[in-house]
């Protein structure tokens, strides 16, 4: 069963564009939560509708991906973004 909390998340998490990403910071600063509690919400997702791959951390780093983080990046590349060590590449 979601939260409330969970619903608003992935409410934000669904606008994500293929080939785009946000970070769990900015999602956190629409919330006025931190970005662990965005974090951790991801984390129980089960709905496919909700593009949780595309969440990364502020600091381009991938972070986690409650279907594995090798999941992640094919997801991620897939759509188009460049990975290094772990890293998302801008540009």
């Amino acid at each position: 069963m979601r939260t409330n909390f969970q619903r608003k998340v992935y409410r934000i998490v669904r606008k994500i564009q293929k080939g785009k990403t946000l970070s769990y910071k900015e999602i956190a600063r629409k919330l006025k939560t931190s970005p662990r509690a965005i974090g951790q919400a991801l984390a129980s997702n089960k709905n496919q509708k909700v593009p949780c791959h595309g969440v990364i951390m502020s600091s381009g780093k991938l972070g986690g991906y409650n279907k594995g983080i090798k999941k992640k990046i094919k997801l991620l590349r897939k759509e188009g973004l460049k990975i290094k060590k772990g890293k998302i590449i801008l540009g």
